[in-house]
């Protein structure tokens, strides 16, 4: 991650060779800044999930030290961070039985890793590894605030016995998490806080209805980018989890969890010809680039596989990725009348803002980051695998 200086961007940008994941350092950072400075106001830890990023260039801006909180979706991504030396990270995807020994042996190098259940059976699973290998691995008890992903009713009978059955074996209980899936499809303000503040509820009668067996949760977990912005009481909740806001995307655009100039992350594309005929601008941009993700197809805007913009990262209007092959893009206008091919001659460079961050950025094994204000350029490698 050797650090750049220049005094023309386009000296290292003209070099790299197209299609690439261009990152805007400074918009990246400010959304890192708006989310930690709007959390500040509530007692609670913020535990940032690595999942769209993952690059070890981007821990030390999401993280305060090595014993800063961060989430994970592979197994992979713990043991890359915790082969830098960071210490409290939740794997916050259903646990199975063949991944507790890469658990373990993360665990014994001094780390804290734990993991994340939602059945008798998972619980048993670890109480038995747990006392074959004479260790110790704690549990989170997913919670469904609102039947888009998979957890516990904070009703359900089963939520205690799970609980029940980790303390009763090597296991242990650290507490229960919830992610409010449903809250991508809220498009307005008043959709959002009535999204974040029944997860707030879900989670708190999952509390209750444990204490009143004694059983306590050291860990209350919840979030996810689009609520992260509408809390207004967190009381009872220990911390905070977000993952996209680092880079944004256009699902979050259209959402309205932030502006389009707040995404951070784009697929630098080459027009490579054109067909008249039908009005389109061919690009170097598949979906091995880009995704296949159509993740605003069901929101007001559809915005196909992606928005165009210039070098200048200004939006061009009308224009979008409306088809997408392998190894090629179709750009065509959703207004009416043509493009000015003249605008677009063949080798120009021109950014495709994604559908999904997370799901562009898993296309590219590294990410070239140019720091505009300081006139800087670094290359961030991907940590790939589960």
């Amino acid at each position: 991650m050797m650090l750049t200086t220049y005094s023309d961007e386009n000296e290292i940008f003209n070099t790299v060779d197209t299609p690439f994941l261009h990152v805007n350092k400074n918009v990246f950072l400010n959304n890192i800044d708006r989310l930690n400075n709007y959390l500040c106001d509530f007692s609670v830890s913020f535990r940032p999930h690595f999942k769209t990023i993952r690059s070890f260039g981007a821990l030390d801006y999401l993280l305060v030290d090595k014993h800063s909180p961060i989430t994970v979706s592979t197994v992979k991504e713990a043991e890359a961070i915790v082969s830098r030396g960071y210490t409290n990270v939740l794997y916050a995807v259903g646990i199975v039985e063949s991944k507790l020994n890469r658990i373990k042996d993360l665990n014994a190098l001094g780390a804290n890793v734990s993991v994340l259940l939602d059945s008798v059976d998972q619980a048993r699973s670890i109480n038995k590894f747990c006392e074959e290998n004479d260790c110790s691995i704690s549990a989170l008890v997913e919670i469904d605030c609102d039947g888009n992903r998979g957890g516990l009713k904070p009703n359900d009978p089963l939520l205690i016995q799970v609980a029940k059955t980790l303390d009763s074996g090597q296991g242990r209980f650290l507490g229960v998490l919830a992610h409010a899936g449903g809250s991508y499809s809220c498009f307005d303000e008043a959709s959002l806080q009535k999204a974040a503040q029944n997860e707030v509820n879900q989670v708190r009668l999952a509390v209750s209805n444990l204490s009143k067996r004694d059983i306590s949760c050291r860990v209350v977990s919840i979030g996810s980018t689009p609520t992260a912005y509408s809390y207004e009481n967190l009381d009872g909740i220990t911390e905070v989890r977000a993952g996209v806001y680092t880079f944004f995307d256009l699902v979050m655009a259209g959402i309205g969890v932030c502006d389009k100039t707040d995404i951070a992350s784009s697929v630098v594309t080459t027009v490579i010809g054109h067909n008249k005929d039908k009005g389109w601008l061919i690009i170097d941009a598949g979906w091995m680039a880009l995704s296949s993700d159509r993740g605003t197809a069901k929101q007001p805007q559809d915005c196909g596989y992606g928005l165009v913009a210039n070098t200048d990262s200004q939006i061009i209007d009308g224009l979008q990725v409306i088809k997408a092959n392998q190894e090629h893009g179709i750009i065509g206008s959703a207004l009416p009348g043509t493009i000015n091919f003249d605008d677009f001659p063949i080798g120009l460079k021109i950014h495709i803002l994604p559908n999904h961050a997370c799901a562009t950025s898993a296309m590219h094994r590294r990410y070239h980051v140019f720091d505009k204000v300081n006139q800087t350029y670094e290359s961030w490698v991907r940590i790939q695998g589960w």
